[in-house]
């Protein structure tokens, strides 16, 4: 056995540099690179090992410690978790930044190594730079609040610590059951510690993607279900994607003449064209999925978590005798809804399914229902793209109990802007080129896009939407151009979640990899005012206004923002559109320039597309002096009591 002495830091480095996936037979490197923002934590530890001899991985330098996370989490999404980036920060700050990536990238299961610094193993120079300290527990440091988000977490103390901490640590990055965010602190006066590693540790390790077959008992239980059952509905969720498990499903839902419906994460599997396909599902789900979902008496979940907006807080599904059939590679997921479990890898359990329910000739009951609810669906999406605001009758989509005339005529006479924002989805959805990857995530856009977005190209429908994080869109797609980097990439962004993180955009100028920021202002968080005057209050702090000196409240004038000027000033190319025919010619125009694009679009409030036949439980006040919140008090416990218990 030989043996190799190296800094923890350079085994760390040489360690990734050696690891592979094979799936299907096809090898790919595992690790592509690391995303690093240097401090006085990791620059003489990681950074020096990367300096020294980083092997076959790029360096990236983040901006932002959660932006260069989000922009990792976006990578191996849209590596379909095949390939990742790794995220070194300092101590402390640099650390805490990334824990809100960290969640997002545990919530919707996607693999994220993060290495933050940690304070020294030895506490010699206790309290360091950038260290809290716990009188009740001295081992306790910033790192910690890792672990609640983490789907494995270590701590190095030692260097030859490292070997088991970084076997468990793809252990859980390739399991597609367990994949999640995986910390490994490393305590900064261990990363420069010395030690002989043996060099088996260093070799090339192939990890194969674990394709769970189904048992003959599962797939038993499975037919007698279906069998009693005439409106079964399939929920395509992201487990489908990633499995590669597109075709298997399209066979499957073809031959037994089921109708699909799509999670945010599985949207875009098959094309919205797909004579099956009814779209989203739930509570920003559209109106043929919907439609269905209320009759259907069987739902197939596929590779799906069953969140509260896909079941509609669990109240979508209203057939008495529903029951759910569960495809999942997580035993935790294939057991919610207290579904019949199918405990496998999507594509070769919905294959070894498809088999034995042909042999039994199994057809559903639907009829001319699906192509009927496409139809409406189909004239529902064009009406609201064509939606258009004229002066004297018009009413907006979420027309709620907003002052709009007064609200209207004040961003109209600071923009010169009567855009509406589901008419700029038509426009966008009608020009972006085919095979162009919208990124999304949070506000009211990811509704809008599940909603009426159609897809006309594999894997080009990138949201976000386990976390809902605002601030992942601008950072993820810097993540989508790295992966595909001959693909135009789009941002789809509210000015909310702009101003919360955009840092990566100055990353991705440095590194030449083009991204085009659509950005929607309406000066307003618009999901959130709708929701709560949906629910019974007014517009309170979520309109972006000046504090009034008589009131003293946020009830001010409007703040406008020129977001183009702020792109500008970055290195990107701009432009600022208040009609169609403007926000048309930026688009050309963008498609020829060199560098990142923001084209900053003015959009009137409350012109987003509301929603279809749905519910979504939200925790509100019980009791009231406002008439309406008492009113939307006593309509939730109408609508709990129809909901399933679990």
């Amino acid at each position: 056995m030989g043996k190799i002495r190296l800094t923890t830091a350079q085994a760390l480095v040489r360690f990734l540099d050696n690891q592979y996936l094979s799936v299907d037979g096809v090898e790919t490197k595992f690790v592509k690179g690391i995303f690093a923002i240097f401090g006085h934590g990791n620059v003489l530890g990681i950074g020096q090992a990367l300096e020294e001899n980083s092997g076959d991985l790029v360096v990236y330098q983040g901006r932002n410690e959660q932006g260069m996370a989000h922009a990792a989490t976006g990578y191996a999404k849209q590596k379909l978790r095949r390939e990742i980036i790794a995220c070194t920060s300092s101590v402390g700050p640099g650390a805490a930044n990334m824990i809100t990536a960290a969640a997002t990238a545990t919530a919707n299961r996607i693999p994220l190594l993060l290495l933050p610094g940690d304070v020294f193993a030895t506490r010699q120079p206790d309290p360091v730079l950038q260290q809290i300290e716990q009188s009740h527990d001295l081992s306790i440091s910033t790192n910690d609040a890792f672990r609640a988000v983490s789907k494995y977490w270590d701590r190095i103390s030692r260097p030859e610590q490292l070997m088991t901490a970084c076997i468990n640590a793809m252990r859980v990055l390739t399991d597609p059951a367990e994949t999640g965010a995986v910390t490994l602190s490393l305590p900064q006066d261990v990363q420069g510690e010395a030690w002989d590693y043996p060099d088996y540790f260093f070799q090339k390790r192939v990890h194969i993607l674990d394709r769970r077959l189904p048992t003959q008992a599962q797939l038993a239980a499975a037919l007698k279900l279906i069998a009693g059952k005439r409106k079964p509905l399939i929920v395509c969720g992201g487990g489908v994607k990633y499995s590669g498990a597109g075709e298997a499903l399209r066979d499957f839902a073809e031959r037994h003449h089921i109708p699909f419906a799509e999670t945010q994460a599985g949207k875009g599997t098959l094309l919205s064209d797909h004579p099956l396909n009814v779209g989203g599902v739930g509570e920003t789900g559209c109106l043929a999925a919907n439609l269905l979902a209320k009759e259907a008496d069987l739902v197939i979940g596929v590779g799906t978590r069953y969140t509260d907006f896909t079941t509609a807080s669990k109240w979508i599904f209203q057939d008495p005798n529903v029951s759910f059939l569960n495809i999942n590679v997580s035993n935790f997921d294939a057991w919610k809804l207290d579904g019949v479990q199918i405990v496998a890898d999507a594509r070769e359990a919905l294959t070894a399914l498809d088999g034995r329910l042909a042999a039994q000739g199994f057809e559903s009951g639907w009829g001319e229902q699906v192509a009927q609810a496409q139809s409406k669906l189909l004239k529902e999406t064009q009406r609201v793209y064509q939606a258009a605001y004229s002066e004297d009758d018009f009413v907006p989509e979420i027309d709620d109990s907003l002052d709009r005339e007064a609200v209207f005529a004040e961003f109209t006479r600071l923009t010169n802007s009567f855009l509406t924002q589901s008419s700029v989805l038509g426009t966008l959805n009608e020009q972006l080129p085919q095979d162009a990857v919208i990124v999304a995530a949070a506000g009211s856009l990811p509704g809008d896009l599940q909603r009426v977005w159609r897809t006309r190209d594999a894997n080009s429908y990138h949201v976000e939407y386990g976390y809902s994080c605002m601030g992942y869109e601008v950072s993820a797609s810097l993540g989508v151009k790295l992966a595909e980097p001959h693909r135009d990439v789009y941002t789809l962004v509210g000015d909310g979640s702009f101003m919360m993180l955009h840092s990566e955009l100055v990353t991705s100028v440095q590194e030449g990899a083009k991204i085009n920021v659509l950005l929607f202002d309406n000066m307003t968080n618009g999901c959130i005012n709708n929701l709560q005057i949906e629910h019974g209050m007014e517009s309170f702090t979520t309109e972006f206004r000046f504090r009034n000196a008589e009131s003293s409240k946020l009830d001010g004038g409007f703040i406008p923002v020129d977001f183009a000027a702020i792109a500008a000033a970055y290195g990107c190319k701009t432009w600022r559109v208040t009609t169609l025919a403007e926000l048309k010619q930026a688009l050309e125009e963008s498609r020829h320039a060199t560098v990142s694009t923001l084209i900053d679009i003015k959009v009137l409030p409350k012109t987003m597309v509301h929603k279809y036949l749905s519910w979504w439980r939200v925790g509100g006040a019980q009791v009231s002096q406002s008439t309406r919140v008492n009113d939307v008090s006593r309509m939730l416990n109408e609508h709990i009591d129809q909901a399933r218990r679990y």
